[in-house]
């Protein structure tokens, strides 16, 4: 029996066994360590916001109002009360903030961001987000599970030590993040309260008989060692940490990025935070009768402000240079509305935030059409991999061709990381000159595409239904030339409502095309 399998059976599972929230499954499952050491002292913050966030209602497409009236207006935020963030995009009204963040240079929005043969099934969807796959892919494996294991390959024999006695990951919270699952176990502990924390009782120190059932509970009091050896450090740290920001609310995202903050400026040298929010699956009671109020608008006044408060606090304690937050969710909602609420969908804004961010929008408005199906969802412009790869580039100093095994060798490496030393940093002056044009945006059976502008080795040109279904894919090594034509073909697909995207390296473009008969 396998160490992991006498713990699912043994009386250990079926029971609260938790301290405070840190469950001691966490720890015999290969969580612990910490990740790199005196080189590279740098934190990721993730949010999740669990259910599946309204982009559209988050970060505004001004210039797509005409589109929006005619298919949003039950949940439509009215476009005076759009908190303008430049001429074209703006912030749900709520978000007061989070904008404040942005004017102060430390927020960027990357705007559609999904993956293709998009699945709106929450648990599905949710694991092709935290495992990093192909839509098609089953992985065991979490994206930042698999760098932990390539960065401390040993891990958990040796540890805690004296090199390397703080957690990898902490989830805030009751249940451990499977963001952090690598190949022996997750790499990530729960914790509710770092503070009023308590230690396992020692186990029985009887003789271990010379039996497999032995092996296990020699292994399991080893677990609990490093349970105790642990709690101590974070206990440590939430009695030496400080939090300096009055910013912060009352609300239970607030409290879990306070707590984050305090860990930090205690000395614990953990790499990744994760936190949640919940409650964003708003079929119904998206908004009031009062479409700026409502759930959604609540959740999103959660997340703006605690994000602001934790900013501030970093600034404060002098540690920003060393954070880097972000969100992430399923996928979006659908363009047309139920009501007063929105089903699944596809593509999605990400939230990033940081003194070392790059303070922009990446990626153009989503075109929202007059015609919108009952089915389209956001066409995708960025793949989330392109994110998770330039973070642990740009960030975590990782080599790409260490991103491109670890996360999608197709990435592109996107612009997130300003102003700050990386060993291997974006050009972020180098301009985006990639040119999409079609022949026809209303056609029988296919279009011409005209790219121009490309700077890159390769192309790729893919074509999507409205759900995010991936059609068509084509891999174009350039060999130099900055222009490129290619025939769309739909003949075989039925009317309706495509995308055509095309990406290279660093930059990618959509266009909207519709079939009729």
């Amino acid at each position: 029996m396998k160490r992991r399998n006498f713990i699912k059976s043994s009386s250990l599972a079926s029971t609260p066994f938790l301290l405070n929230g840190i469950s001691v499954q966490s720890f015999l499952s290969r969580s612990l360590e910490n990740l790199i050491n005196g080189d590279n002292d740098r934190v990721l913050v993730l949010i999740q916001l669990n259910g599946g966030n309204d982009g559209l209602n988050t970060l505004i497409p001004i210039d797509q109002y005409a589109g929006l009236t005619a298919v949003r207006t039950p949940v439509l935020i009215p476009q005076n009360r759009v908190i303008k963030i430049n001429n074209n995009t703006g912030l749900h009204p709520s978000m007061t903030e989070l904008n404040t963040v942005w004017n102060n240079g430390m927020a960027q929005f990357i705007q559609a961001v999904g993956y293709p043969n998009q699945n709106r099934s929450h648990f599905r969807s949710q694991d092709i987000w935290i495992t990093a796959s192909d839509a098609n892919e089953f992985l065991n494996t979490a994206w930042l599970g698999r760098y932990f294991d390539e960065t401390i390959p040993n891990y958990p024999i040796g540890y805690p030590n004296s090199d390397c006695p703080d957690p990898i990951a902490l989830s805030i919270g009751t249940n451990i993040s499977e963001t952090c699952q690598g190949t022996r176990g997750n790499y990530s502990l729960a914790v509710i309260d770092p503070v009023n924390i308590d230690v396992l009782n020692d186990p029985n120190l009887e003789p271990v008989p010379s039996t497999c059932y032995g092996e296990e509970l020699s292994f399991l009091r080893d677990a609990v060692k490093q349970t105790n050896s642990y709690t101590d450090r974070i206990k440590a740290a939430g009695q030496k940490g400080n939090n300096l920001s009055t910013k912060y609310s009352t609300s239970a995202l607030s409290e879990k990025l306070k707590t984050v903050a305090k860990l930090i400026s205690g000395g614990l040298k953990t790499k990744v935070y994760v936190v949640n929010l919940m409650g964003f699956d708003n079929h119904s009671g998206q908004v009031n009768s009062d479409t700026t109020t409502g759930t959604h608008a609540n959740l999103l006044t959660q997340l703006s402000n605690a994000i602001c408060a934790f900013q501030d606090d970093l600034v404060k304690l002098k540690l920003d240079k060393r954070v880097i937050g972000m969100t992430f969710s399923e996928f979006g909602r659908r363009i047309k509305t139920t009501n007063n609420g929105t089903d699944h969908g596809s593509a999605a804004p990400m939230i990033l935030f940081g003194s070392c961010i790059n303070p922009v929008i990446l990626g153009n408005n989503p075109i929202i059409s007059t015609t919108t199906g009952d089915q389209e969802g956001v066409a995708m412009q960025y793949d989330f991999r392109s994110v998770y790869g330039s973070i642990l580039n740009q960030w975590f100093n990782v080599d790409k061709a260490i991103v491109q095994r670890l996360i999608y060798q197709q990435y592109q490496d996107l612009p997130i990381i300003m102003g700050c030393t990386t060993t291997d940093t974006y050009d972020i002056n180098e301009p985006d000159s990639l040119k999409i044009k079609l022949s026809e945006n209303i056609t029988t059976n296919q279009t011409t595409l005209q790219i121009n502008g490309i700077i890159n080795k390769f192309v790729n040109i893919g074509v999507f239904n409205d759900q995010g279904f991936q059609l068509q894919n084509e891999i174009i090594k350039t060999s130099g030339v900055d222009s490129i034509t290619r025939i769309i073909n739909l003949e075989q697909y039925p009317a309706g409502i495509y995308f055509v995207r095309v990406a290279d390296a660093k930059y990618q473009k959509v266009e909207r095309v519709v079939k009729v008969n």
